[in-house]
C-alpha cells in the first residue's frame, strides 16, 4: 500500500551489448513527476493508484522515444505479481520481469509497443533509507540482469546488460529533498556499484556507495571525490564521483528539472561506464513546471 502523498516507483534501464540501443523504463504509482497528482495533494487526501505511469524511453539513431501517459484508478490494476497501467503492463514470473508496452509517444504521436523481458541473476531484498527520518527508501530488486527487448513499434531486436530498483515514499518528494546525484556502473567482475549522493557536497546531505555482487553480497566502498559536470543546456547543476575526469557520452535527458546521461569514469580502480541521474526538486515543482508538464505528460482520467 501507498499512503495518501506518497509514491512508489520501479525503475530499469539498459544498454544493448554493441552500444547501439539503450531504454528506461519506469511505473510509477502516486507518479512524482505528476502535474495532475501535485494539484490534487493540494485539495486533501489523495490516491496514489489513481495517478499511475509508464514511462518509457528509447534512445538509438533514427529511432527516440519517448511517452508518459498517466492513467486515473479506472484503468490500474496491481497485485504482488502483476501491475496494469492502461493498455500496458508488467508480469513477475519466477526470475524474469516482463513489460508489455502499449503507449504512444510525446510530443510527435508515434506508436511505442512490444515486450522487454528482464532475465535476473540475484535477487535482492537489500533497502535504505535516503532521509534522516526514514520517509523514503530505496534498493535495487536485481542491479545486474539481462534484457531481451522486442519491439514491432519501432522495430527493434536486442539484448544486453540491464538494471531494476525501486523508491518508495511516505510523503511527497518535496518535503525531503532539493536535489540528488545518482548513478549504477556495471563492473568487470559482474558486480554492480552504485552512488546515490543525496544533496552532494552539503551538511544534511547523505552518501550511499555500495557494491551489489553477483551472489547476493552488499559491500560498501569509499566513494572518490566529487567531480563537477558541465551543465546541461537548461543549466543543471550535476556532479559524479570519480578518481579521473568524467565525459559525458551520451546526454539521453535533458529537461528544466531531471538529466539522465551516460559517462565514461574511473571507480574502484576501472574504467566505467555508468548510467547517471540528476534530480533538481525546486525546479520541479516550480509553477511554471508544472504548468508545462502536461504537454509531456497527458492524463487519461
Amino acid at each position: 500500500m501507498v499512503p495518501s502523498g506518497g509514491y512508489l516507483w520501479w525503475y530499469v534501464d539498459a544498454l544493448s551489448d554493441d552500444g547501439q540501443f539503450g531504454l528506461s523504463i519506469i511505473a510509477f504509482v502516486g507518479s512524482v513527476f505528476s502535474p495532475y497528482y501535485a494539484w490534487a495533494r493540494k485539495r486533501g487526501p489523495t490516491d496514489p493508484d489513481n495517478f499511475c505511469a509508464l514511462n518509457v524511453a528509447l534512445y538509438s539513431a533514427g529511432a527516440r522515444r519517448w511517452s508518459m501517459t498517466e492513467r486515473g484508478a479506472a484503468h490500474n490494476r496491481r497485485d504482488t505479481t502483476h501491475f496494469k497501467i492502461g493498455p500496458s503492463q508488467l508480469e513477475w514470473h519466477g526470475d524474469a520481469l516482463t513489460i508489455r508496452i502499449d503507449e504512444v509517444g510525446v510530443p510527435v504521436p508515434r506508436r511505442i509497443r512490444g515486450t522487454v523481458t528482464l532475465r535476473t541473476h540475484q535477487l535482492f531484498k537489500f533497502s535504505t533509507a535516503l532521509d534522516a527520518h526514514g520517509r523514503h527508501r530505496w534498493g535495487p530488486i536485481a542491479p545486474h540482469a539481462r534484457v531481451e527487448v522486442k519491439l514491432q513499434h519501432p522495430e527493434q531486436r536486442w539484448s544486453g546488460h540491464a538494471y531494476l530498483d525501486s523508491n518508495e515514499g511516505d510523503e511527497p518528494v518535496e518535503r525531503a529533498f532539493t536535489e540528488w546525484d545518482w548513478s549504477r556502473s556495471a563492473m568487470k567482475d559482474g558486480s554492480t556499484a552504485v552512488l546515490y549522493d543525496v544533496e552532494p557536497g552539503k551538511e544534511q546531505g547523505k552518501l550511499l556507495a555500495l557494491r551489489f555482487g553477483r551472489h547476493g553480497s552488499v559491500q560498501p566502498f569509499q566513494a572518490p571525490p566529487l567531480k563537477a559536470l558541465p551543465r546541461t543546456a537548461w543549466r543543471i547543476d550535476r556532479r559524479m564521483r570519480s578518481d579521473s575526469q568524467v565525459l559525458v557520452t551520451q546526454q539521453l535527458e535533458d529537461t528544466p528539472f531531471y538529466q539522465r546521461a551516460i559517462l565514461q569514469s574511473s571507480l574502484l580502480g576501472e574504467s566505467v561506464s555508468s548510467f547517471h541521474e540528476t534530480l533538481r526538486v525546486p525546479r520541479l515543482v516550480s509553477p511554471v513546471v508544472q504548468a508545462m508538464l502536461p504537454w509531456r505528460m497527458p492524463r487519461r482520467g
